[in-house]
């Protein structure tokens, strides 16, 4: 059978290569200062207490978790869960990556608004995220109108990938501020956490590039359609 190549696809390829780089820069980043031993010595659970502690918030509780790199905070059950290499791990990387996810406690705690918007777009994302290919799929075969309803659906998942990253940076700079603030880190060491920092902004950067192509894309084909 023969099938038509999509030019439109092509306007993916920088969102895949980003992608790709992004994947590569972070775990590379990590596994590398994952060896270099912070001079204070503390692990990263011990970060967090601290830096948890001294913003009040005593009632945000610290947990382990399975995986590599899979660390977050659960705005809804207050718990920071730390993955074994973060959360035992006196290393640069390690009490980097626990300050950051300590700072979206402290964005929860402040109501950071980014965070706040980003929260009360989770129920509807879940949602748009699973039913927009149903309805684009349906677009293509049937009614252009499941088309459009399809896009706009994709829409909300697209905000959310790109309001994420105003999230993320916030917490990396208070991750940062903290450290310096309480004399965590040394200034050499500061250097240091913000590479590891900066490499993980990489895959939300990637991953709101690729949404917001994917959806330029949709909407070429939807106009295309039209002509």
């Amino acid at each position: 059978m023969y099938y038509r190549f999509d030019p439109t696809f092509i306007i993916l390829i920088p969102a895949i290569i980003l992608a790709f780089y992004a994947q590569i820069k972070v775990q590379t980043t990590f596994n590398e200062y994952l060896r270099v031993e912070s001079l204070r010595g503390y692990t990263g659970a011990e970060v967090a207490r601290y830096i948890l502690d001294r913003n009040g918030l005593n009632n945000v509780s610290i947990e382990v978790t399975g995986g590599m790199l899979s660390d977050h905070y659960d705005p809804r059950s207050r718990v920071l869960r730390l993955s074994n290499d973060v959360y035992y791990g006196t290393s640069i990387a390690s009490i980097s990556v626990a300050a950051h996810e300590v700072g979206h406690a402290i964005q929860h705690a402040n109501a950071y608004f980014p965070l706040v918007f980003r929260n009360s777009l989770v129920p509807i994302v879940n949602i748009s995220s699973s039913m927009s290919w149903i309805f684009i799929m349906m677009g293509f075969v049937a009614s252009r109108l499941f088309l459009d309803i399809g896009i706009l659906l994709f829409s909300a998942a697209v905000l959310f990938q790109v309001i994420t990253l105003p999230v993320e940076f916030n917490a990396s700079s208070r991750a940062i501020d903290e450290l310096v603030a309480n004399n965590l880190i040394t200034f050499d060491e500061e250097k240091l956490s913000k590479r590891v920092l900066n490499a993980a902004a990489l895959t939300y950067i990637a991953a709101a590039a690729s949404a917001i192509l994917q959806l330029l894309r949709l909407v070429l084909i939807r106009n295309s359609r039209d002509d």
